[in-house]
């Protein structure tokens, strides 16, 4: 998955969509993380004061006057916090002499409320909300009210306080809750849009895997069913690889069309040459040979030409492979029957899937060349193998013939040159292989062979590579 993810980062749609999806999640969870922590934060308060203010008409209702006629707190709060030093729940009750009684949790210190009429706003029940600093130092929230008693003519403060720490503590634990539920969710959500990023561009990488093996030659056009938002680039993909198909089949057509009219005609001129070569005149027999030797060097022209008309129309057509076992076989057939009267020992080693980017004919003719070429200056082997290296397949021609001076080797390599007349020939096969290799994106080169003769190694470019 992590290599699956990291697939041409940064510029992976599949980097893009999640990494869209993962920073609107955050921010979608954070906002909300912001909301819920102030909203519970909101709540918590109120309850706070609410309970506060419990305690203050608790605190209210339990005073009255002494015979002396002084306040006294007829029962003790029911909070026990109360009766607990520096608890951090405290009441007070004063008046204009003072602090007159306090709950046994400030112990010997008294709360630092405002004076009378002093800052903080009174609700609808006349209760002010201060905060103060406790016994500790500590901030503390407080509540307070005047009230009357029956038979005193001046009015007494009641106030309780409570630690703000204790809120603050429910808040934090609340926090951190909530963060944590919310990150889960985030690495939730975040893998389910893993997932559904996965999902929707599995066509895409359905198309890929066609597309390989298209260009690998194990089809021909796009087949798999995709969704109705690729499948008009499938369509247009399949409508473009026919048209091109049908380009290179209608150029084929005319090529060979023009080289069967040209041939045609080479023929009816060379019928006129050996015509006119009968003739007794030593002159006209003169000319006819000339004129001989013009028509055999354009026929050589038409196929050299036509050959590299041919493998350039196919040069990167799409889905065109050919296995090398199957045309290195046939061609040990053929060259056994023509080279029969030799005697030679033909070797093959051509691995099954091996296989040629490039037309039949085309690696037929180059193999036929070399193959042809090997068997006619061979003693009584020629061997034939084939390797992969590097995306290109590398097949060997050895023969145990006289071999070919190195510094020859180059020129036998050119149109036409035949380094000797004793040897059938048009000079013209090894120099079609090398333009034919080339136009491919390949070579051909003539080195030392094992078997004491010469070696022609053709580089081509393997289907798929």
């Amino acid at each position: 998955m992590a290599g699956w993810l990291a697939a041409g980062w940064p510029d992976s749609l599949r980097f893009r969509l999640l990494a869209g999806a993962a920073v609107w999640i955050a921010l979608a969870l954070a906002a909300a993380g912001i909301v819920l922590s102030g909203l519970f934060q909101d709540h918590v308060e109120r309850r706070f004061r609410a309970e506060m203010a419990n305690h203050l008409e608790q605190l209210a209702a339990g005073l009255e006057l002494d015979p002396a006629g002084r306040p006294v707190l007829r029962a003790p709060l029911s909070d026990p916090r109360f009766r607990r030093p520096l608890s951090g729940l405290y009441w007070q009750v004063g008046g204009p002499e003072g602090t007159i009684l306090r709950s046994r949790s400030l112990w010997d210190g008294a709360l630092a409320l405002p004076a009378a009429g002093g800052p903080g706003e009174a609700d609808d029940g006349g209760i002010h909300q201060h905060d103060v600093a406790g016994p500790s130092g500590q901030p503390l929230a407080v509540v307070e009210r005047s009230i009357l008693l029956p038979e005193r003519p001046d009015p007494i403060r009641i106030a309780v306080a409570a630690d703000r720490a204790e809120m603050a503590a429910v808040t934090d634990a609340f926090d951190r809750t909530l963060a944590l539920s919310l990150g889960a969710l985030a690495l939730a959500l975040i893998a389910a849009a893993l997932v559904q990023v996965k999902v929707g561009l599995e066509p895409l990488a359905r198309l890929r895997r066609e597309l390989t093996e298209l260009r690998a030659g194990r089809r021909k056009r796009f087949a798999g069913a995709m969704p109705a938002e690729v499948t008009p680039l499938v369509e247009d993909l399949n409508a473009l690889l026919a048209h091109a198909e049908e380009v290179v089949g209608r150029g084929r057509l005319q090529a060979g069309n023009l080289a069967h009219a040209l041939k045609t005609n080479l023929a009816v001129l060379a019928n006129e040459a050996r015509a006119l070569e009968d003739q007794q005149a030593p002159a006209d027999a003169a000319s006819a040979r000339r004129i001989a030797q013009g028509i055999a060097a354009m026929r050589r022209h038409v196929d050299h030409h036509m050959a590299r008309a041919r493998a350039a129309a196919s040069r990167g057509v799409p889905g065109i492979s050919t296995p090398v076992a199957d045309s290195a076989a046939g061609l040990v057939r053929v060259m056994g029957k023509l080279h029969a009267a030799a005697g030679l020992a033909l070797d093959l080693d051509v691995a099954p899937g091996h296989l040629f980017a490039g037309e039949r004919e085309d690696l037929d003719e180059m193999l036929g060349n070399l193959v042809d070429n090997a068997c006619a200056w061979a003693v009584g082997r020629v061997a034939i193998a084939c390797r992969a290296e590097a995306g290109m397949l590398v097949v060997t021609i050895d023969d145990d013939g006289p071999g070919l001076p190195e510094e020859r080797r180059e020129e036998v390599l050119l149109p036409g040159i035949r380094l000797d007349e004793s040897v059938p020939g048009t000079g013209l096969g090894l120099a079609v292989s090398r333009d034919l290799a080339r136009l491919y994106g390949g070579d051909l080169r003539l080195t030392d062979s094992a078997l004491g003769g010469l070696r022609a190694e053709l580089r081509l470019p393997a289907a798929g590579g």
